[in-house]
């Protein structure tokens, strides 16, 4: 059989595994043919031998096939048939063999355990897949034993046993304290493979009391906790005080001092001991030892090397790691403990077996009737493996005979085979370590031929080109084929043809003679038929007036000619470049049919215009440079570019080097100063010129370095300062030898398109790069961490190849190297690629939702298992809408908004919800592929919030004694109304406030009338609405009780509620008040991180502002903060190659009401007070009186006399600190200020201290380092109403502040 040279590309949606072939039955991979073809069953996908399954979920055992007619599945548990049929619990996936056992709906894991087996059978044999070991993981509890604190003399050794439950697969070990942080090792200190934690030596430092065991179940996701190990280690100093005072003074007394000791090795134990280890898997020798100083562990081989490149020491040396070894890693390793006392040593003895692997596993073989073929199946291992055959998944001893068939050892030789010999056949290589289970079918095919290119199919190529017409065929036996010119004509034969083994037919060089109809005829012994197919030749495209060189000055015009000559059948585009870039948009250029105009050239216009001639099948282009130069004032000496070199000469070729020399053109009055040598490859890219390499403008000669398979021409361009000359004439051309290639494809990538594909794809080798004739591509691909051979296809002209019917979303190691007739580029590299994703195929589970306070909520999910990801883990994606308000009881359009939450990530926050509302929502999972299934949905209400302000407030009919106020409820009510607060105060010519007067009005009225008003009194008014969890914000309006002041001024414009944002990223957190932000973030890497955080207002283009975080801690406090305006922030860590967080949004509280000043603490009234008698006082008192007891503005103050007089206090669901304090809350009181009403000043602090913002001494933080008091339902107890004086100060309440 010749070697394939070419394979069909055309797009398969059906694509078997007939192309993994020891036979000389090619089958394409064409989508209609393979739908006709029969085909036993293959097993695509299969479960892991050892499956170890989580108990609390479904167990879901794989088994894939494909086949033609589709397979029928059956499965056998513990070697008997299951019948699915009896078992409620268990079911099998439509069209598929795979098994899916119900454990969340009450089945048990442990029922189902045992070794299964399934087979895939249609009408032409049987597959069985490996026998698959179900077993339920386990997580046991610690055994519950008590601990005796242990008391160590100080350099005395230790070992603290963890002794972890027995569980399926193995837990994790690791040390840790009460405050869940990782116990520090070193040389001294140290974790056991065992997990007991071993003490070279002890040192006072290690006394403590939380010294605890972890062991992580990762299969379930669990952590078990021993109880605390107590150590308590006594110095020599501390036990000579303690003997010293239970002794007389006549008593001898003194322990010794702490002793320096040789070292003991604590594990492993006596001189020597044994390991055996599997190939392949990974190889750790452990040796700790104790003395003092602290010993340091060597390790040697004994008669060899420790191998490179695959050792590795972990644990301060005190584990030697040897990855993937092999028998020639066995043999005595020592390790040898050594400090300044002494040494001691120990040899383990290390065997290395191996579980059966390939050497040959059988292909698939697809025959005609009455051929040969063979399936050999070749397997090593220590001990050698025994081979066994079945037929059918039915030993062959005991299986159908077949006269065809014979079996000899590891081969199975058919003879002669017929339609009847198809069956699926099985080699098991086995022996104490491990099997290997391989399928194999034998398919016998009698097929006519078929033709699989389109009939008169249209070729269409440029005179003196290459062309290919295909003749794609199947047919089995495997048709002859054969060409022919014309209907009629002779059949074509000789070396102006090539006839390819896929049947193409290649004509070299064709001519305006080659066009015409060609038939491609396929015969075999089964029928016989033709197909044609039609070749036209076309003039090639040429510019017959190029571009020339020119020279202008300023503010002149300029115009390049581009005429061009091409096949009147092909429609031609120019395109006109300058410095192969677009043209500039300026309506100086003018493009004409066959020109292009400059006018008003300036300076900026100077460059290289390139002329580009497109058509469908061929393209030319030529270039020419503009030189723009300044009018000279008076007849000068020209300056221009040199003439081109001439009488270019070839001397000394060589394979791989030739010496070019030349004679320099006149270099115009500048002097040259380097040529620029390009090459033409007239072979691979006739008519387009390359850099190749430039020389010293002194120099005419070059020594050129030349790749293989490459017709050379060259070609030399002068440079001086004002440019480049004309190319030169081209040289004499020289072809180099061909010779194999000297580099493989780039940018190799294995990528699935599909779930159950692999695209791999290269960059193709470029002409010159090929080295020779012939250029292929040797794809190859293998299934990593399967011990799988390499599967490898031939492909030629293709840039990408496609394997199909990949198990979804495994790795792949791919290849992919270029060859040519002259053999194989050097060995590539190996990348890893991934097979296709699915999407997800199980929603989240456990959705919970705990609503924080009326705005948000904080919901949690269960991670989906990894293996239903199918595909990258992108995160989740949490769908929330509003249901309906339980205020209004109206529901209204559903808008659904959604959260990402990125990673593995199993919580989240809701920000932005509506007081007093219904919600729903559900959480999906989200891989590459797209979105998997939505989790039920959850419904939760939030509780009721503050109001917003009332929708309006009108004063109407004044009169000299009354004013009527109507308003309207607020537009938010966020609750059920409870009632409306209405205050007011009058305010007198010189803008002094009066008493102030409250109202508490029922939440059903709408209107109110005030009487017993002042006459010729303006009034200012302060309204606003409640619900049970507090009051809302206020709207204010200022009217007068006559008629003579213009009209009321509108309601003033309440400030809206702030929505609180939460972070859209997974480990920062923001709580922000009015002036200040606690910013809170959880952090995995390395320790003694030095953090910083950077912020800046959302939106805005300028420079990060950045804060450097104190010490290690995971919160910063940002202050001084603009109140009511959206931030940016982001968390990063120095040192760590620029990692930070994503960034997030918050958004700071709306400014509050002033402050009223204290009038006792204005400077005028302080002198007033200073300088008056007891007399003057009394006096002021009563005029004060007369004056409705009204306070001075100060004049600071006169600017804000519509503001709010009382402070309103921060409520939880306006997104800012429910019992946070102003940054002014922190600085002393003034003298003459009130004091809270709990007596107490809070102290200023450091910018990192949280403590002024927790809640006394109950402020906490989350496990994300969040701070939870933002959240809290604790609250402190609100000071009563009557503490804070309601009234503007006046002289008698400033008294009550001195005394």
């Amino acid at each position: 059989m010749m070697k394939k040279m070419s394979i069909p590309t055309s797009k398969a949606s059906l694509v078997l595994f007939l192309c993994q072939i020891i036979s000389a039955l090619d089958v394409p991979l064409d989508s209609k043919l393979l739908e006709e073809l029969s085909q036993p069953p293959t097993i695509t996908q299969q479960s892991p031998k050892d499956y170890i399954v989580d108990p609390r979920e479904n167990i879901v055992i794989q088994c894939e096939a494909k086949g033609k007619p589709p397979p029928s599945f059956s499965w056998t548990r513990n070697g008997t048939h299951f019948d699915i049929d009896k078992d409620a619990q268990v079911t099998m996936k439509p069209n598929s063999g795979t098994l899916v056992v119900n454990i969340m709906n009450g089945g048990k894991a442990e029922a189902y355990e045992g070794v299964y087996q399934c087979t895939a059978r249609n009408e032409r044999g049987a597959a069985i897949s490996n026998n698959i070991v179900i077993r339920p993981s386990r997580s046991p509890l610690w055994t519950k034993e008590k601990l005796e604190p242990n008391h160590v003399r100080e350099g005395d050794s230790l070992v603290l046993h963890c002794r972890p439950p027995v569980g399926l697969p193995p837990p994790i070990i690791f040390w840790m304290d009460n405050a869940f942080q990782r116990l520090p090792q070193s040389e001294r200190v140290s974790q056991g493979l065992n997990g007991d934690l071993y003490f070279a030596n002890v040192q006072p430092e290690d006394t403590r009391e939380d010294y605890i065991c972890y062991a992580r179940f990762n299969h379930t996701q669990t952590i078990q906790q021993k109880q605390p190990i107590s150590v308590k280690v006594f110095s020599m100093d501390s036990l000579n005080d303690t003997i010293a005072a239970n002794l007389s003074d006549t008593d001898i007394y003194g322990a010794k001092p702490v002793t320096e000791r040789p070292p003991v090795l604590l594990t492993p134990t006596g001189s020597t001991s044994t390991k055996v280890e599997l190939r392949g898997n990974v190889l750790l020798l452990e040796c700790i030892a104790a003395g003092l100083p602290t010993p340091v562990i060597r390790w040697i081989k004994e008669g060899g090397e420790l191998p490179a490149n695959r050792t590795f020491f972990e644990n301060f040396k005190k584990t030697l790691k040897i990855i993937d070894v092999s028998e020639a890693d066995s043999g005595n390793y020592k390790c040898i403990a050594r400090n300044t006392l002494g040494s001691v040593h120990h040899v383990i003895s290390v065997t290395v077996k191996a579980a059966p692997y390939w050497i040959t596993a059988p292909r698939n073989l697809v025959l005609s009737p009455g051929e040969d073929g063979t399936l050999i199946c070749r397997a090593n291992g220590n001990p050698k493996p025994s081979i066994s055959w079945l037929a059918n998944g039915v030993p062959i001893a005991i299986a159908p005979e077949d006269p065809s068939r014979k079996v000899d050892g590891d081969t199975i030789i058919f003879s002669h085979v017929q339609e009847r010999s198809s069956a699926v056949y099985q080699c098991n290589a086995s022996n104490e370590y491990g099997y290997l289970l391989a399928n194999a079918f034998v398919n016998v095919l009698a097929e006519p031929p078929r033709i699989l290119t389109p009939a008169n199919k249209l070729y269409q190529v440029i005179a003196d080109s290459p062309a290919l017409l295909d003749c794609a065929y199947f047919g089995s036996p495997k048709p002859e084929i054969e060409w022919f010119k014309g209907v009629k004509g002779s059949i074509l034969r000789g070396n102006e043809y090539v006839f390819h083994d896929n049947g193409t037919l290649e004509i070299p060089v064709a001519q305006k003679d080659s066009a015409g109809t060609y038939t491609c005829v396929a015969r075999n012994e089964l029928g016989k038929i033709q197909n044609e197919v039609q070749l036209e030749i076309k003039d090639p495209t040429m510019i017959i007036k190029q571009p020339e060189y020119k020279v202008i000055q300023r503010y002149g015009q300029v115009s390049f000619e581009c005429i061009i000559k091409h096949d009147s059948t092909l429609l031609p585009t120019v395109i006109w470049l300058k410095d192969n870039d677009e043209l500039p948009d300026d309506e100086r250029f003018l493009v004409g049919k066959d020109n292009l105009t400059i006018m008003n050239v300036t300076d900026k216009d100077d460059g290289t215009y390139t002329c580009i001639v497109n058509t469908t099948l061929d393209s030319v282009s030529a270039s020419a440079v503009l030189t723009v130069v300044a009018a000279p004032p008076t007849p000068a000496i020209i300056y221009a570019r040199p003439n081109p070199p001439f009488d270019l000469e070839l001397t000394g070729q060589l394979e791989r080097s030739i010496e070019l020399s030349w004679i320099p053109g006149d270099e115009n009055n500048s002097p040259i100063t380097n040529f620029v040598i390009e090459y033409e490859d007239a072979l691979h890219e006739p008519g387009v010129w390359h850099y190749q390499t430039e020389v010293s403008g002194t120099q005419t000669t070059a020594q050129l370095k030349l790749s293989p398979y490459v017709n050379y021409s060259f070609r030399v361009i002068a440079v001086n300062k004002i440019g480049r000359s004309q190319p030169s004439e081209p040289s004499e051309q020289y072809l180099t030898k061909s010779a194999s290639p000297d580099e493989n494809p780039a940018n190799v990538q294995g990528i699935g398109s599909e779930p159950d594909n692999l695209v791999i794809t290269w960059e193709p080798l470029k002409g010159f790069q090929s080295n020779g004739p012939g250029l292929q591509y040797k794809v190859s691909w293998r299934q990593k961490d399967v011990d799988d051979e390499w599967t490898s296809v031939i492909v030629a002209n293709v840039s990408k190849y496609i394997v199909s019917g990949t198990p979804t979303f495994v790795p792949y190691e791919v290849k992919v190297q270029a060859l040519n007739d002259l053999g194989y580029a050097p060995e590539p590299s190996e990348v890893i690629g991934h097979s296709g994703e699915d999407l997800p195929m199980v929603a989240p589970g456990n959705v919970q939702v705990h609503v924080i306070n009326s705005t948000l909520a904080k919901v949690h999910w269960d991670p989906v298992p990894l293996k239903t990801v199918r595909g990258h883990l992108q995160g989740y994606k949490v769908y929330y809408w509003k249901v309906q308000s339980l205020s209004r009881r109206s529901r209204r359009h559903v808008e659904k908004k959604i959260l990402t939450f990125r990673g593995n990530k199993t919580f989240g926050m809701l920000p932005g919800l509506e007081p007093y509302s219904s919600y729903k929502l559900n959480v999906r999972v989200v891989n590459g592929k797209g979105e998997g299934p939505a989790s039920p949905d959850k419904v939760f209400k939030t509780p009721e919030g503050v109001p917003s302000s009332p929708s309006f407030l009108k004063i109407t009919n004044p009169t000299l004694d009354s004013l009527t106020l109507e308003w309207g409820s607020p537009t938010h009510p966020n609750g059920v109304l409870t009632s409306y607060t209405l205050k007011f105060q009058p305010i007198n010519n010189t803008h002094e406030l009066g008493p102030l007067v409250e109202i508490r009005i029922p939440a059903n009225e709408s209107s109110l009338i005030l009487k017993n008003l002042n006459y010729s009194t303006r009034y200012k008014f302060y309204f606003n609405a409640q619900t049970s969890v507090g009051s809302g914000s206020q709207i204010t309006e200022e009217a007068v009780t006559i008629m003579d002041e213009a009209g009321i001024l509108r309601p003033a414009v309440g400030v809206g509620k702030v929505q609180p944002l939460y972070p859209r990223i997974r480990n920062v957190t923001t709580a922000a008040a009015e002036t200040y932000a606690n910013i809170s973030w959880e952090y995995e890497g390395p320790d003694h991180a030095n953090f910083y955080v950077e912020y800046g207002v959302a939106g805005s283009k300028e420079d990060w502002k950045k804060e450097i975080v104190n010490g290690s801690r995971s919160f910063f406090v940002l202050k001084g903060l603009t109140p009511g305006t959206a931030y940016k922030v982001r968390v990063g860590a120095e040192g760590l190659s620029g990692f930070r967080s994503s960034e997030d949004v918050f958004e700071t509280g709306p400014a509050m009401a002033s402050r009223q000043v204290d009038i006792a603490t204005q400077g005028w009234f302080i002198g007033l007070m200073c300088a008056v008698a007891l007399l003057i006082l009394i006096l002021l008192i009563v005029c004060f009186i007369r004056r409705n007891k009204g306070g001075k503005y100060p004049v600071k103050e006169k600017e804000d006399a519509h503001a709010d007089p009382e402070i309103q206090p921060m409520k939880e669901d306006d997104g800012t600190f429910g019992e946070y304090s102003d940054a002014e809350d922190h600085k002393p009181l003034k003298k003459g200020s009130r004091t809270p009403s709990d007596r107490t000043v809070k102290k200023e602090d450091s910018d990192d201290s949280l403590v002024d913002y927790g809640e006394g001494v109950n402020g906490q933080f989350n496990e994300d380092g969040s701070f939870i008091g933002q959240y809290s339902g604790k609250k402190e107890k609100e000071p009563a109403e009557g503490n804070e004086s309601s009234e503007a100060p006046s002289p008698v309440n400033a008294m009550n502040s001195f005394v």
